[in-house]
């Protein structure tokens, strides 16, 4: 389908070389045909008007109507009275299959993991905040700015943080960023440059994107086991990194906190092996049957390098996220960021402090803590019922859960099972860092299942 520019007559790049015993209108002819043969004008794309080509060659109007005229002889333009000169159908045919290949037919139910109910981003509290943000936004905010990000949203934040996740937020030494994966790297990287070549990682965790990372930065990885405590520190201890990564709030993928005694062991490890440790505030807003955990930043603001995003409460698609930097990390994150990408989108940034200032963000969290509550009370009804020997753990907050297999099934053969049904299941193997010697399982999301469309005549799933 050929795009359809609106206003004005549309660019074209050509060129003609007055120096050349060619004749001006046979160049013309000939760039077109080429770029028209080439596939670089597609069917029903427009031309300039012979006038703005004219003026923009510097050639005579009524040599480039000749050229014009002389092409639609051929078969290559078209002309309709009162319409714009477009290409022809038929002038090229494109190498190759000239469809698009089928789209995979929508699942009946996804249940893939870590993505929000995107259905429930607040389009109209966002378009709100963009058009405040754009009203109000000062002539010097269109500049190149502070690698940290904007100020009001740094303020915005850190009194958030130090709100609800009893952080000790900063406004001067936190960095925004674009999203997690890209606030890591930059930890890592600070790190990297303090003489640490090892981080440690919680397995199950997030392997790859740990090692992503950490290969970016030029560090190694090594995993450290987590029970239903959280991550083993006597096992960290082991490793000799002087670095880790860590989900306190809501490990992933187990869903459980790391426990009080953890904590301490953590910190007090941290402090004896002049060690950092990078807490990922995963999932951290949406809890159901416990009190709320507070950053582990918030305890020892020195040795933990907090990220947060708002990839899980509003949508990945904003790439937003923010760290929370210790007073000897500030300034090597600070230059990363500036040498990385000089500095995240301003107007997004001032659009989420509109919204996170006005209450509406926290509004919309307190919506979709109600949805995510139905539908893993949903979850648990629909397994008791059709599977009651599956064990269910982690659904004190977040939106997941990890179901455990019993007995001897293998975790392929459900997840291929599941799929031959129209059904998205997703394995824990590619949570682990190598195969367990425990029971294989799945991460079950209860967002992402509404997020598809459904088929016409489609068994809705009870959570969606």
């Amino acid at each position: 389908m050929p795009l359809q520019w609106s206003g004005g007559p549309p660019d074209l790049l050509l060129t003609v070389d007055r120096e050349s015993r060619e004749p001006l209108r046979a160049q013309l002819e000939g760039r077109l045909r080429d770029a028209i043969r080439s596939g670089r004008l597609g069917t029903g794309d427009r031309l300039p008007s012979s006038h703005a080509l004219a003026r923009g060659l510097g050639l005579s109007r009524g040599l480039v109507q000749e050229c014009y005229a002389q092409l639609r002889a051929e078969g290559y333009l078209v002309t309709r009275v009162g319409a714009d000169t477009r290409i022809a159908a038929g002038a090229f045919v494109p190498p190759g299959p000239t469809s698009a290949p089928a789209a995979p037919e929508p699942l009946t139910a996804d249940f893939r993991w870590g993505v929000p109910d995107l259905r429930g981003f607040p389009r109209t509290d966002w378009l709100w905040a963009l058009r405040e943000a754009a009203r109000t936004l000062p002539t010097a905010a269109l500049d190149y700015g502070d690698p940290r990000g904007e100020a009001q949203l740094r303020e915005v934040l850190a009194g958030y943080l130090r709100r609800v996740r009893a952080a000790a937020a900063d406004p001067h030494r936190m960095v925004i960023c674009s999203g997690y994966a890209q606030g890591l790297g930059l930890a890592l990287r600070a790190l990297a440059g303090t003489g640490i070549g090892t981080v440690a990682h919680e397995d199950p965790g997030s392997p790859a994107a740990v090692a992503a990372a950490a290969g970016w930065a030029g560090l190694t990885t090594v995993p450290v086991p987590v029970d239903e405590q959280g991550i083993d520190v006597r096992a960290l201890e082991a490793t000799g990194a002087r670095a880790v990564v860590v989900t306190p709030a809501h490990q992933w993928p187990t869903g459980v906190a790391l426990s009080p005694e953890r904590r301490l062991a953590l910190l007090d490890w941290a402090v004896r092996r002049d060690a950092l440790i990078i807490e990922d505030d995963y999932d951290a807003e949406f809890r159901y049957d416990r009190e709320p955990v507070g950053a582990l930043q918030g305890l020892a603001a020195d040795r933990v390098i907090a990220i947060g995003t708002v990839s899980k409460s509003l949508a990945p698609a904003l790439r937003i996220g923010w760290l929370l930097c210790p007073p000897a990390l500030a300034a090597p994150v600070v230059e990363s960021k500036r040498v990385n990408d000089r500095g995240s989108p301003a107007l997004d940034q001032l659009a989420l402090a509109r919204l996170v200032e006005s209450g509406r963000f926290d509004r919309h969290l307190r919506r979709m803590r109600t949805t995510y509550a139905a539908r893993r009370t949903a979850l648990l009804a629909a397994l008791a019922e059709h599977a009651p020997d599956v064990e269910v753990t982690g659904l004190a907050a977040g939106f997941h859960a990890v179901a455990r297999l019993g007995g001897h099934h293998d975790e392929r053969s459900v997840v291929a099972a599941a799929r031959d049904r129209n059904v998205g299941l997703y394995g824990m193997s590619a949570c682990r860092s190598a195969p367990p010697r425990d029971r294989y399982g799945w991460c079950w999301g209860s967002a992402t299942s509404a997020n598809g469309p459904s088929r016409p005549g489609s068994r809705r799933w009870p959570m969606c």
